[in-house]
């Protein structure tokens, strides 16, 4: 065994706060902590250290916000509403409009059926939600997703997204299984002009097996008559989202990525999610069942033939320079994704002939980044023209003619539509690993760029929303599902 760091992190059972340890042990990275009242706990944190320790170089510290809107009071994760401990600003913004849904999946932790009672934010309070996330500083929220349960039974959504538009959301994305845009291509026009970004599409895997176990009921051809009919509604922007479970589909990888090049004039990325595990599970069970980052790559490279290996991953702070860089040649602050290293892996897929090629295969990553850092020192210090040729210097290390175009765009206008353009020249392949108090770390929680807005006025992260805030929030916010039945006149059966 080889220690790497303490942390902290919490119980499982009681949610206490815990010392805990980060560890080396056959080559995979483990987390430890115990609770005097619950026991011992150990947990695969990643499943390869020296993927581990790679991520770990691109580790960026954030300065998180400079109008946190709670105190600390009783420290790390419970002052959550941002705290003034928080590292990152927010890179995404959520908001759940609602937990009623069309679905009952068994691996689902927002939804009214579940809970046994329906929260669903009122439109005015929604609107002081996003008010509150434009007011961010240093850097107001710019992409927002709505998500629940299920946003598309909201008979408001398209008045929602005119509202986040109208409020200066350049990026708005709509979380869904995908069900109402099966039923009505009408349906997706009208989400194309409100002005929706993208749907975030739920799509677990390409055989009806997969969708029976993760979801309880066979949706595979809603999912292809989804895609049809955003195509249709002439909709470009669909990010295919996998709830990865081991043994269920994660021989399916190659396969959703060979469809998504099939479907390249619809799909932009894929995101893989790997199953956070809650409930009281034995230690063989999340054995069984825990599933990594580093495994979702190998299982990547495995499946494409090598075409996209391990190495042509990076995590999500890699992009941090560029940010950085660009910002101080236009004196001008972008969103800075200062994420946990081993929180998300990334890379872009370019897509010529069928054929596919990872970004690294064009350029050296690496040292790309490094004379970002050099320009953004030198802009920073007032020596724009220096820091503009070392920009134009590093156009030498990415070799494709095509890319270069698109990369020197995004670097000399910065703006949202420059890197759109790029954006739908390519497919991004990517994983976010969502922690379960299993393998909860309070390091990460710290650097979470994801953040969800609630009616109270907190902006809450990811995963202590999701681990720790969720029931307490939304049983105070929420009603009791017989009220709301006979509030709204309705079977709950329908919708929860």
């Amino acid at each position: 065994m080889q220690f790497i760091k303490e942390t902290k992190s919490i119980c499982p059972e009681c949610l206490k706060v815990l010392d805990a340890t980060i560890f080396e042990e056959d080559g995979k990275v483990f987390i430890k902590k115990e609770c005097r009242e619950h026991g011992f706990f150990r947990d695969v944190y990643w499943s390869d250290y020296e993927q581990y320790m790679r991520a770990e170089k691109f580790r960026y510290e954030g300065e998180g916000l400079k109008n946190p809107r709670t105190e600390t009071v009783d420290g790390c994760p419970y002052d959550c509403g941002i705290c003034p401990q928080h590292k990152s600003h927010t890179a995404l913004a959520i908001i759940d409009v609602t937990n009623r849904c069309n679905l009952k999946c068994p691996v689902c932790f927002a939804n009214a059926a579940a809970a046994g009672y329906v929260y669903e934010p009122m439109k005015e309070e929604i609107r002081g939600m996003l008010e509150n996330l434009r007011k961010n500083d240093p850097l107001p929220a710019t992409a927002l997703q709505f998500s629940g349960g299920e946003p598309t039974i909201r008979n408001d959504l398209f008045e929602l997204i005119r509202t986040a538009k109208e409020l200066g959301f350049r990026h708005v994305e709509v979380n869904t299984n995908g069900l109402r845009l099966a039923q009505s291509v009408d349906f997706c026009k009208e989400l194309k002009e409100a002005g929706i970004s993208t749907v975030y599409l739920q799509f677990d895997g390409l055989t009806s097996d997969v969708y029976k176990f993760i979801r309880g009921i066979d949706l595979l051809d809603v999912k292809m008559k989804a895609i049809e009919n955003l195509r249709k509604a002439e909709i470009q922007s669909i990010v295919l989202v996998v709830t990865l479970v081991k043994g269920v589909n994660d021989n399916q990888l190659g396969d959703i990525i060979r469809f998504a090049v099939q479907n390249f004039d619809v799909i932009r990325c894929i995101n893989v999610q790997p199953v956070s595990l809650c409930g009281r599970l034995p230690q063989t069970e999340r054995d069984k069942m825990r599933i990594t980052i580093p495994d979702f790559m190998r299982l990547t490279e495995e499946q494409t033939e090598g075409k996209i290996k391990v190495s042509d991953f990076y995590p999500v702070p890699t992009v941090v320079p560029i940010s950085k860089a660009v910002g101080a040649l236009k004196d001008k602050r972008y969103v800075e994704f200062t994420a946990h290293p081993h929180c998300g892996m990334a890379t872009y897929i370019f897509i010529e002939k069928g054929k596919i090629t990872p970004i690294s295969r064009y350029g050296n990553v690496e040292k790309f980044i490094n004379i970002m850092k050099k320009v953004y020192d030198d802009a920073s210090k007032g020596s724009k023209n220096k820091a503009k040729l070392r920009l134009v210097a590093a156009l030498r290390h990415i070799k494709f003619s095509f890319l270069r175009k698109y990369v020197l765009r995004v670097l000399t206008e910065g703006s949202y539509e420059a890197l759109g353009d790029l954006q739908r020249k390519s497919i991004l392949l990517s994983a976010m690993h969502f922690m379960d108090p299993y393998n909860f770390d309070l390091e990460r929680v710290q650097r979470c760029a994801i953040h969800y807005a609630i009616p109270d006025g907190r902006i809450i992260p990811f995963c202590t929303m999701n681990s720790i805030h969720r029931p307490e929030i939304e049983t105070k916010l929420g009603t009791s599902i017989k009220e709301w039945q006979n509030r709204h006149k309705v079977e709950i059966s329908q919708y929860a």
